[in-house]
């Protein structure tokens, strides 16, 4: 069974047919779960927005007390030789998308390249450096093709967050996605948060054995009907997954400062109606 009954095939269609290089086969999509070009393009642009406030500028950055860069428009994790962190490392598979797909990467760049500045000084230093001007070039030009791995991220996540969990679990997670994917603009936190912070699956990414992905924010939605109360339920949960997660994490990450910077992104899930 399709869960978003063609939803989220409709919108890679719709991004790639916005100018990338190799369009998906779209299922037609049930009335519930459709989504048009505009809506397609407003759910890039407000992802663009969370993570780089929309400014060219800024599709290149490294969050201070951090170990990586944060690149392109969902802020793609990015790490340096010899770095190995415990979240996933997003930025190669998206390089190796974007080639797979049309893309002319940068002579300089492959899937496989590490991030070339090692500190969050030595990254600030370059921002005008001829390799990182090409860089944010190159991620400018490629947004829309961006935007369609962010969909493809989205499409894919689902089998991953279901496998392994118990019967009755595994249909709530999979009700609760589909609810959001029926929602008007439903799907627009899927995207984002699971950009932002990943499926939930991966066991590096747990403090103290808990995650903060979309399994977990799904996992603790209490069931409600489509519509504008499933985006404030989801926005609910996901404030919740994300206050335990600061609760649990190291203090000398410091991460209580994020909090207000997080809350205000998820506030936008329920604006989007």
């Amino acid at each position: 069974m399709r869960i978003f009954d063609g939803a989220l095939p409709l919108l890679v269609g719709a991004l790639a047919a916005g100018g990338c290089a190799q369009a998906l086969t779209a299922v037609p999509p049930a009335s519930s779960g459709r989504i048009d070009d505009r809506e397609a393009v407003e759910i890039a642009r407000r992802i663009f927005q969370n993570e780089a406030g929309g400014r060219p500028e800024f599709l290149t950055h490294w969050n201070a007390g951090e170990e990586f860069a944060s690149v392109g428009i969902a802020h793609f994790l990015w790490y340096p030789k010899g770095y190995a962190g415990p979240y996933v490392e997003s930025f190669p598979k998206l390089l190796t998308f974007l080639r797979d797909n049309g893309a002319i990467l940068p002579a300089w760049l492959e899937p496989d390249t590490p991030c070339p500045w090692s500190t969050r000084d030595e990254f600030l230093a370059a921002k005008q450096s001829p390799r990182m001007t090409e860089l944010r070039k190159f991620l400018l030009d490629t947004m829309p093709l961006q935007a369609r791995f962010a969909a493809r991220r989205l499409e894919e996540s689902l089998p991953k967050m279901l496998a392994g969990l118990p019967f009755a679990e595994r249909e709530h997670v999979r009700a609760e996605f589909d609810r959001m994917a029926r929602s008007p603009m439903g799907l627009y936190p899927l995207m984002d948060y699971v950009n932002f912070k990943g499926e939930g699956t991966s066991p590096t990414e747990r403090y103290k054995g808990e995650g903060w992905g979309l399994l977990q924010v799904l996992q603790a939605m209490s069931g409600l009907d489509p519509g504008p109360e499933a985006l404030k339920e989801f926005a609910r949960s996901a404030k919740a997954v994300l206050a335990r997660r600061v609760a649990n994490s190291p203090p000398e990450r410091g991460e209580a400062r994020w909090t207000p910077v997080w809350e205000r992104r998820i506030d936008t899930y329920v604006a989007a109606q």
